[in-house]
């Protein structure tokens, strides 16, 4: 029996990667002849794997197919970031007469289940991730399945990705609000129900934090609240933002429809937008637009398109040219940011 250096038993892909100093992802690659690994780290594998005497597994060395269909999996679909960004990945793969199988789970039990099964089902040539909180053990999953796996906004180790930075969104917003002369800056984050955690949502709070350190601004935590993902988020947010004895002035928000309900709770409390209360939003989605919302938009359908085209490359054989691609956001601004008023009004 093959055994580790240190006598624990079969050797697997893990200890493979330990001992090359790589990823699991990188050894899957090399060892399935994929693109995307350097000839000198292809033959560092092979020979790490002669030296451990490794023997691949059938559920781990599985060639890509020929099934000629794409796994898209995300947590939601009512939301505008998700549903866009799938909307435009479907049309991109169809169009190469590729089917799509669609897998929501928005759950912890759902995305449990999915991984689970995920190696044994082998009905797909690749996945594609959208904005998918995922555990250590649930990226192993991904790695025995043996199929092209590309990462739609938001990074996961050295999967091939397509994102936006979000810590520098975060950063360009209070930054517009800092420029503006508001210091008493707010943040409305949303949570998922089943208590996941985002990795955009994470990014955002730090870039936030951060804008406002670089200013000599002590971050006052009451500033920064979370209310459960849902429709009316934005307006539960304001509310509480809103109780404080010493409300903001300008608030920063996770998207566009978090920026759209603070603002029609801040209306309802007679408040003006921008001259009380000035808000940014993130995406860029249409909805934003027609409430006039100043937002950071993150270009999904440019993002989404790069990701279709990520998964073509893959599957044709062809190394994409950039493996990491991190797209630029921009800030849009509309009627929702204004000079901060000389006095908050009395609540």
């Amino acid at each position: 029996m093959t055994e580790t250096p240190d006598g624990r038993g079969h050797v697997n892909m893990a200890d493979v990667a330990e001992r090359a100093g790589v990823s699991i992802a990188t050894v899957s690659r090399a060892l399935r002849g994929l693109p995307g690994v350097s000839a000198r780290t292809r033959s560092r594998v092979l020979s790490t794997v002669e030296e451990l005497d490794y023997v691949v597994s059938p559920a781990a060395s599985s060639l890509r197919g020929a099934t000629r269909r794409v796994a898209v999996v995300l947590p939601r679909l009512d939301s505008w970031f998700s549903s866009t960004m799938l909307a435009t990945v479907e049309a991109g793969l169809r169009q190469a007469d590729l089917d799509v199988l669609l897998y929501q789970v928005g759950t912890e039990e759902k995305r449990t289940h999915f991984f689970r099964d995920l190696p044994t089902r082998r009905k797909v040539d690749a996945v594609v991730l959208i904005t998918l909180p995922i555990r250590p053990e649930e990226e192993e999953r991904l790695d025995l399945m043996g199929v092209e796996v590309v990462v739609a906004g938001f990074r996961l180790r050295d999967f091939p990705s397509v994102s936006v930075d979000d810590v520098a969104i975060a950063v360009t917003a209070v930054q517009h609000l800092l420029d503006l002369g508001h210091t008493r800056i707010g943040m409305i984050r949303t949570s998922d129900t089943d208590g996941a955690r985002w990795a955009s949502d994470l990014h955002r709070r730090t870039g936030y934090l951060q804008a406002l350190t670089g200013h000599g601004i002590d971050h006052d935590p009451a500033l920064l609240v979370t209310a459960p993902y849902g429709v009316d988020a934005g307006a539960v947010g304001m509310e509480r933002l809103l109780a404080l004895e010493d409300p903001p002035t300008a608030v920063f928000c996770y998207s566009d429809d978090i920026a759209v309900a603070a603002a029609t709770a801040a209306r309802r409390r007679g408040l003006r937008v921008p001259e009380d209360l000035s808000l940014v939003g993130v995406d860029g989605n249409g909805l934003g637009e027609l409430f006039d919302i100043t937002t950071i938009d993150q270009h999904v359908v440019d993002q989404a398109r790069a990701a279709s085209r990520m998964v073509l490359d893959l599957l044709s054989g062809r190394e994409p040219d950039d493996t990491c691609l991190t797209l630029p956001a921009d800030l849009v601004v509309r009627g929702s940011t204004g000079p901060a008023p000389v006095r908050h009004p009395a609540q």
